[in-house]
């Protein structure tokens, strides 16, 4: 931002300091009619462009009256308008779980059971997935990122076994293993038969390498004992993350604009992927909102919540403004905990009885608050709305009260 030469002043130089952009900055930081990041964006862009006095001025007068626009007025019904701008879109969504795209085998819960899904905290969602990004040089070869892909992804037996032969005499199943899938999830024979010896009852009475095959003779009576030990046996968990069924490999367009690899997961654990060697932990997102409140904290997860909402909407083609949804993920996270929208949540930790049974559970609502003797204030909206008196807010607000005076007191 250009600024006037320190010296001697001349003659008239007192007017010149009134028009230092500096002091317009400073004068409109003060007033404080802008917040401050939005007044260092301004300062930023002026220094860039090395605005003058008056063209500083012009654009802060824009800035100021376009921000005045948008502002919310005082007593601004902000709940209810938040609850009819997301709830009126959502009725146009779909009930479909949508195919994710780039991936064929993958299914993502998207449309109205996804919203509900979110404002309801849902502690298991139902297609849980995670978008995990990796470090250099992870990012930029596909064998290594394979590589980390290979150590997230779980495998349990029965994914490496090409068959399992039941010997009801002696009560023992021989297993072959895939040499292929041994080879492609990078586990060694020596590690199954370590895996499977730890197992209790388990004794392996012969194994070959070369072939791929083992006996087991498990500590069983009978034919159905052997099958349960059978069941147990390729359910087995081998090697990756437990819960995450799925890993495949996408590519993406990085920060610089330049392509790199990633993964995407069916099934999600934030917190054990986050210690994978080559993850980028700075970017790495999972759409399942408690496993990030429990791993990254509220504020997280309170970003979490409006970014899940906007994109689920925006897949939907709907447009709502982002200042609805954080409303609402607000409601939701400012208690330090991540809350529910309903009776097990917001709404039914409310002060007052008549607003908890405005929304569901009248009667329960009404025969509890009157067990426990319980007094309503009549301050919030839903409850003066059912006993008909103004609700606080717009006019609302507003108390006038007003002293009478009688002829002979004036006198």
């Amino acid at each position: 931002m250009p600024r006037r030469k320190k010296g001697a002043a001349p003659a008239g130089e007192s007017k010149q300091e009134e028009k230092d952009p500096e002091l317009l900055i400073k004068e409109v930081r003060e007033s404080a009619v802008l917040p401050d990041s939005l007044v260092d964006q301004v300062e930023k862009k002026a220094r860039e462009r090395g605005l003058t006095y008056e063209q500083l001025k012009a654009v802060l007068d824009r800035v100021i009256a376009e921000y005045q626009k948008v502002s919310v007025e005082p007593g601004e019904a902000v709940g209810v308008v938040a609850a009819q701008s997301i709830g009126e879109p959502g009725t146009q969504m779909t009930l479909r779980t949508f195919h994710y795209a780039g991936v064929r085998e993958l299914d993502v819960t998207l449309g109205l059971p996804r919203l509900i899904e979110i404002v309801d905290a849902s502690k298991a969602p139902r297609t849980p997935m995670m978008r995990i990004y990796l470090e250099k040089p992870y990012s930029e070869d596909r064998e290594k990122a394979m590589e980390v892909a290979s150590k997230i992804e779980e495998t349990i037996l029965s994914d490496l076994v090409e068959s399992v032969e039941v010997n009801g005499a002696e009560l023992s199943l021989s297993v072959t293993l895939d040499g292929g899938m041994l080879q492609d999830r990078k586990i060694a024979f020596d590690d199954v038969i370590s895996l499977v010896k730890k197992i209790k009852g388990a004794k392996v009475s012969s194994q070959d390498a070369d072939s791929g095959t083992f006996q087991v003779s498990p500590s069983v009576s009978d034919y159905n004992e052997l099958i349960a030990f059978r069941e147990k046996l390729l359910s087995m968990h081998v090697k990756g993350l437990k819960g995450i069924e799925r890993v495949f490999l996408s590519r993406t367009k990085g920060a610089d604009g330049k392509e790199e690899y990633m993964l995407i997961t069916k099934g999600s654990d934030l917190a054990r992927v986050m210690e994978v060697e080559g993850v980028d932990t700075t970017r790495t997102t999972t759409n399942d909102i408690n496993q990030v409140f429990e791993v990254l904290g509220i504020e997280a997860a309170r970003n979490a919540i409006i970014q899940e909402i906007m994109s689920t909407l925006a897949e939907a083609g709907l447009e709502v403004d982002i200042r609805h949804v954080e409303l609402l993920a607000d409601a939701m996270t400012y208690s330090g905990i991540v809350k529910q929208i309903g009776r097990h949540g917001v709404v039914g930790e409310k002060a007052s009885p008549l607003a908890r049974a405005a929304f569901e559970m009248t009667v329960r609502h009404l025969l509890n608050a009157a067990i426990a003797g319980e007094e309503d204030q009549i301050k919030g909206v839903s409850e003066s709305v059912i006993v008909g008196q103004p609700i606080p807010m717009g006019t609302g607000m507003v108390d006038l009260r007003m002293k009478l005076f009688s002829k002979s007191a004036k006198k």
